[in-house]
């Protein structure tokens, strides 16, 4: 008998800000396939047996997207209950949608279970607000991470300079230097304050603050690394002017 697959959003990392969904079907589940953006407490909490780690292998390579989704079609095949666990939202730059087009494609039950986004945890819980009516009436997502095969950028950096809300960029430590400068050109101010949340909402989580001009110095000098979430705009004033937590 054919299984499901269950694409569960763990949430930004904090056990606690799991939903009750998502653990219920941790729990009865036949096997998780991780990586390690849900976090350590929340991966160790799942019994050794029944986890899968399709993230890192040995050798320091990664899982390829198209080895994870041949070996949720095997294990649904073979009539488990598998939990496909992801950091944050699966479908907020998770490849969720990915996942869930190439199983349907292939006739398996598939169900989403949203998560709440470390785009608006991590910010959130150092009291930064995406939104602010003094400060900004929109907010856009974007991914610092984009597939590495694209010829060119799909992300219109001038644009989001002229949008005067805030931009919360996702795995974009690596590539800081690249769209900092990239709105700058673009005209928007230097002095705008950026905020970087390193492991937002996990124990070990921290903030440090700065300019589109100082904050690649920032990072380097705070030793800033990943995951992290990039927040820019007045939504991070206060950080820009306070440094680090």
């Amino acid at each position: 008998m054919t299984g499901a697959v269950y694409l569960v959003g763990s949430g930004p990392g904090d056990p606690e800000l799991m939903t009750v969904k998502a653990r219920r079907l941790i729990e009865e589940s036949d096997i998780v396939l991780h990586d390690k953006l849900p976090g350590p407490e929340i991966i160790e909490a799942i019994p050794e047996g029944k986890r899968e780690d399709v993230g890192k292998r040995a050798g320091g390579e990664r899982t390829s997207q198209k080895e994870i989704n041949e070996r949720l079609l095997e294990l649904a095949r073979e009539g488990k209950r598998v939990v496909r666990l992801k950091g944050g939202d699966p479908f907020v730059f998770g490849r969720g949608g990915e996942e869930l087009e190439y199983l349907r494609e292939h006739g398996i039950e598939v169900e989403v279970v949203p998560g709440i986004s470390s785009a608006i945890a991590a910010p959130a819980v150092f009291g930064v607000p995406v939104t602010h009516r003094d400060h900004a009436s929109n907010v856009s997502f974007v991914t610092g991470h984009e597939d590495p095969t694209k010829a060119e950028s799909a992300v219109d950096w001038a644009a989001l300079a002229a949008t005067g809300g805030t931009i919360v960029v996702l795995m974009g430590v690596g590539k800081l230097p690249e769209y900092t400068n990239a709105l700058i050109e673009a005209g928007m101010d230097r002095e705008t304050p950026v905020a970087l949340i390193e492991r937002g909402t996990w124990s070990d989580g921290r903030i440090a603050g700065g300019t589109l001009e100082t904050i690649v110095s920032v990072r380097d000098r705070e030793g800033i690394e990943p995951p992290a979430v990039t927040v820019i705009g007045g939504v991070a004033k206060r950080y820009a002017s306070e440094g680090r937590k």
